[in-house]
Order: structure tokens, then sequence, then C-alpha cells
């Protein structure tokens, strides 16, 4: 059984043509001792507090060493007799060397003499790979310039890892570059353009990945490294050598230092790209300094979980935030205590400004439900908020959300209904464009390309652990509704998703394998056909 929890875009030409294989010199190898003992310590640690927390228990010692003395003098006799039988076995020596006839010492390897060694800069033939092989393995690796990125967070048989997907949008074609192995369940994935960690040192820029997953802290790794061991650089507890050497700390117990439980969403901040905003389910938000991998800032501005976040597009230092207490805040991070405050009826799912008019957000719930607002009308208190419009765009839980990057009024919804809808609200009339079901099982995922040439182009993943890309713009319906913005969708085309297909063992909890997307079309849409690609 596998599931894709979350998933994102890299745009294009920001990663590495020719990713490197990860290599270990010295201080790498001193970077991963460290983190290993760390890691160590800390379980250590825990496993003496469980310890200590744990009742003593009452034990009759005197009774105990009766007992054992009345063992001993019953396997006196036996010992005796064990004792002459090993004795021919010598086992006092039986760690001792043996010799050869010319008195050189003979090791399970035989005799060392006979093994090949080099100089200390000479490489190993077994070792180095051929030329050829080694070029040939190098274009494996390539990524062109032309090529997308597509993040998923996945868990396979309790197995947790971020695969990285290469798309080629020409030749229609999507495939597993590399992956990352996670301690826990993604939760949240968010790219970096900025290099993080010691290993980075020295660069300006970098196709780098924040993850957040069931556990507190927040690791990002260096996508331009293949199979890499270690991530980059860990923000929160895991980071941190000082909390690690502290055996009294609370755990438990939010503070203002580092998470203490699972990291629901992440936010970076395209405008001060060193800042890196993360929410978690202990109901804090923090601002995080990539520079340093210190917290800079840590808000409670909520009284249940915070599971949303988005950075204003133009005011880029005011944070959007939505948490399962059925409120919205927007507050300046500069100064957290001035704030506004709306409120919706049901838990949020998502909340995210506006791209095209940012003084309107929108907020999507488990009800089913999105809203917009208009971020100007400040409700005297939460309970009074008014919507620009609401919709009830899905039966459950709309658990993703999207903004075309290129058409205004051009926006995705994904359920746990298993269906996908492209929405028209032009006018603020939304009116539903196509639905779908996607062979990808209970939608977690639904984004959009960044690039303005293939923004169309929408990533949908879920339940069944499988991505599929559809391109919107090859759907009769989506022509149709947004010809008139963008005259290039005159005319049609044949409809096209590119993914892999989904393991048929893999079946979703209610036992509705879903259809195709075709039946659940509105009327005028055109068919749906799925590539599978190896």
């Amino acid at each position: 059984m596998s599931m894709i929890t979350t998933s994102t875009w890299v745009r294009r030409g920001v990663a590495a043509q020719f990713p490197t294989k990860y290599e270990i010199d010295e201080n790498e190898m001193n970077r991963i001792s460290n983190l290993a003992r760390m890691q160590l310590e800390e379980a250590q640690g825990d496993l003496s507090a469980a310890q200590e927390g744990k009742e003593d228990e009452a034990m009759d010692e005197d009774e105990e060493k009766k007992d054992a003395m009345e063992d001993d003098e019953k396997n006196g006799s036996e010992k005796k007799t064990d004792d002459d039988d090993l004795k021919e076995y010598d086992l006092d020596h039986y760690d001792s060397d043996e010799v050869d006839e010319d008195g050189e010492k003979i090791t399970m390897f035989g005799n060392v003499k006979s093994l090949a060694y080099h100089q200390p800069n000479e490489e190993d033939p077994y070792l180095v790979m051929p030329p050829e092989e080694e070029e040939e393995e190098r274009e494996e690796l390539q990524i062109l310039p032309t090529d997308n990125l597509v993040l998923a967070g996945k868990v396979e048989d309790e197995v947790a890892h971020l695969e990285v997907y290469v798309y080629e949008d020409e030749a229609d074609n999507l495939y597993v570059h590399h992956d990352i192995m996670l301690p826990a369940i993604p939760l949240c994935v968010e790219w970096l353009d900025i290099p993080v960690g010691k290993a980075a040192e020295g660069r300006t820029s970098g196709n780098f990945v924040a993850v957040g997953t069931m556990e507190s802290d927040i690791e990002i790794w260096d996508l331009d490294v293949v199979d890499c061991m270690y991530p980059n650089a860990i923000l929160g507890q895991g980071g941190n050598d000082e909390e690690k050497k502290s055996k009294k700390k609370k755990k438990n117990k939010a503070n203002d230092e580092y998470h203490v439980d699972s990291v629901l969403a992440l936010a970076a901040n395209r405008q001060h790209r060193n800042l890196l905003a993360s929410a978690s389910a202990d109901r804090t938000v923090k601002l995080w300094d990539l520079t340093t991998g210190k917290c800079a800032k840590s808000y409670t501005h909520h009284t249940d979980k915070v599971c949303s976040l988005d950075w204003h597009p133009t005011e880029s230092t005011v944070l959007l935030s939505g948490s399962y207490d059925r409120t919205i805040v927007a507050a300046d991070m500069r100064s957290p205590d001035s704030k506004a405050r709306w409120s919706v009826d049901a838990d949020v799912e998502a909340v995210r400004w506006d791209i095209h008019d940012p003084n309107f957000f929108y907020v999507t719930t488990d009800a089913g439900m999105v809203y917009r607002f208009d971020v100007r009308n400040v409700p005297a208190s939460p309970q009074e908020s008014k919507p620009v419009w609401s919709l009830q765009a899905h039966d459950s839980s709309v658990s993703s959300f999207d903004i075309n990057p290129a058409i205004p009024g051009f926006i995705v919804t994904g359920s746990t209904d298993k269906q996908v809808k492209l929405w028209n609200i032009a006018d603020n009339k939304p009116s539903m464009v196509v639905s779908r079901k996607p062979e990808v099982g209970k939608i977690f995922s639904t984004t959009f390309a960044p690039d303005t040439d293939v923004s169309f182009r929408l990533a949908m993943a879920g339940s069944k652990g499988v991505v599929q890309v559809w391109d919107t713009s090859t759907n009769g319906a989506v022509r149709r509704a947004f010809v008139s913005r963008m005259p290039s969708l005159a005319g049609d085309v044949q409809e096209r998703t590119v993914g892999v297909a989904p393991d048929q063992n893999d079946s979703d909890d209610d036992g509705d394998e879903g259809e195709a997307g075709g039946a659940d079309a509105v009327p005028g849409a055109d068919g749906w056909e799925s590539m599978d690609e190896d």
C-alpha cells in the first residue's frame, strides 16, 4: 500500500544539468558522525527518561539471593562435567592467531602479504567505474533546462521517502529521477532557491527542498545531489546541539525555539529568501532564518493545529495562516500583535492569497467549502466574517487547492471524494468548468506548474501513491472557458495526461477504484486519455 501526501513543482532551469553523486570526504564524514552521535544521544536520553519514569518494582533481594545459591548448588556437579568436555577445544585460546610455515600470522583473509594495496592517492581499479560506464550513468542523471521537477512525499509499505520526478513536457514523459529517504510520513514540502547548510557554503543560489513530517524537525535536502545519506540541515531540536545535550528539556511543551509536534505546512518567503515559515500541530507558527538554521520568531495566533500558510505576494512580511480552530489570521511578522482574523464553519484545510489580486484570499475547509475573502473587510469579530462568495465545491474535504499562475480566475480543487474540479471564478461568479476522477485515489495534492508556458500542466497525486500530470489546456471545456483570456486556446486538440499507472493491488479504504474521469466530466468535455510510462 502506498500513498502520496504532498507534492510541489520546481520551475525549469534551476536544477543542475548533471546532478552529482553523493561522495563522502573527511568533512562529510565528520558531519555524519556528529548527526549520528546526536541521534544516539537522543535515543539514550529517551531510554533513560523512560526507565526513570517507570515505577520501581518491589523485589525481595534476600529471596533472590537464596534462589541463586540453590541454583549454584544444583548446577555445580553439572558444571564440572561440562568443563571436562570443553577442555579439548581449548576455548581459552580460541581467538589466538595461527602462524604459517614462515612464522607469519594467518588471518581470516589469509596471509596479509597476499593482499593488493595502493598508495594513499592511488585509485583502486576494482572501485573505479570505467569511463564509458561513468559517462552513461552521467547521461542517465541528466536534467535538461526544458524539464520540470515534481517533488512528491510518499509512504510505501511504511517506508517514507521523497520522490524526485522529471517531467518532460514535449516527450510526454514522467519518471522518478531519484528519491530521498525520510524519517517519518511527509506532510508538506517547499522548494527553496537558497543554499542551506555547511555543504552549500560559497553558493548564492541552489535547488533545495524543505520537508515537514510527522516528526517535529524540518529537514532540508540538496536536490542536485543523488543518493545523499543525511540532510544538509535540520531545523528544530534535531539541529540544535545545545538542546541535544540537555536531557531536562520538556519535549511536549511548545516553546520559542523549535516545534514539538508534526510540521503541517511550510512557506518560503520569495522576497526575503532566507526566511522560511512553518506551521505545526503544536499550534505555533515559526519563522526560521535559513542562514543560521535558528528559529527567529515564534507565534501563537491559533488555539488548535495550524495546517496552512501563505506569504502575501507583494507585502512580503504579511503571512496568512489557517487552523483547525476554524480561523484564518493575516499578520505582519514585524508586528504580530497587529493582526486580522476571520472564521469559517469547519476546520481549515488550505489558505491562499490570490496572486492576481492580493486584496483577496481563498480558504478551503473540511466540509467541502471554498471561500473568497476581501482582506480589506476585517470583521469586528471573527464570527461576523462575510466572504465575497462561498462555494460548496465538494461533498467531502477540499484537501488541495491551487490558482493558475497565468490565467486569472482559473482555480483547481481536489478532494478526498477522489475528484479534481476546475473552476472559472471570473466576475466573482464561480462556475465549474470540468470535473475529473483521475486514477490517483483520494486527492491530496493538486498543483499547477510554475512556468508560464506550461502553466496549464496540473500535477495530481493521492492515496494510490502515483503522480499524474494533466495538460488541462487540451481539455475542450477548459479551452472554451478561457479562450477569451488566451486566444491560443482556440480550436480542439487531443486531451492528454502523463503519469505512472497505479498498482492494481492498491485500493482505497472504501473499495471504490474510481473511473478514468470521463464519466464524471460535464457535458462537452473531451475524453480522458492516460499514458503509462515505464
